[in-house]
């Protein structure tokens, strides 16, 4: 069972992650085995060299991991995340697609997908969330 009833209410929830809001990203999917966010690429999200920020993409699958997990459990912590970085994002915008991988009894497994504008993989994330009063 969800704990949000409609993805306006989870929008409305993660109002609340500032830096991830601040920042452009927006969440736009939401069940209970996936979620997925956006976000239009600015010259803000920049890095010295041009490219988009990692630090900009890692917070874009964690506002995918965050809304998936505590949809399930709320609320749910990170405990573990690793991301690699599979190519340079091509276009103005980034998609982050997370996906149930286990929801277990106090821990639950998401991997989110990252993909650009032409649907080209750019990174993969993968964290675990520990579930809090369970």
């Amino acid at each position: 069972m969800s704990t949000f009833s409609t993805l306006e209410e989870a929008k409305e929830y993660f109002k609340k992650d500032r830096f991830a809001t601040l920042n452009g990203m927006e969440l736009t999917e939401l069940s209970e085995t996936e979620s997925a966010a956006t976000l239009t690429i600015t010259e803000n999200h920049q890095n010295a060299m041009g490219g988009v920020m990692g630090g900009v993409i890692f917070t874009l699958c964690d506002l995918a991991f965050a809304a998936l997990v505590n949809n399930l459990h709320k609320p749910t912590v990170a405990l573990d995340s690793d991301i690699k970085f599979l190519s340079a994002p091509k276009g103005k915008q980034l998609t982050a697609r997370a996906k149930l991988i286990k929801n277990g009894s106090t821990t639950i497994i998401v991997s989110v997908l990252v993909t650009d504008e032409s649907g080209k993989e750019t990174a993969i994330f993968s964290g675990t969330g520990y579930k809090l009063n369970s």
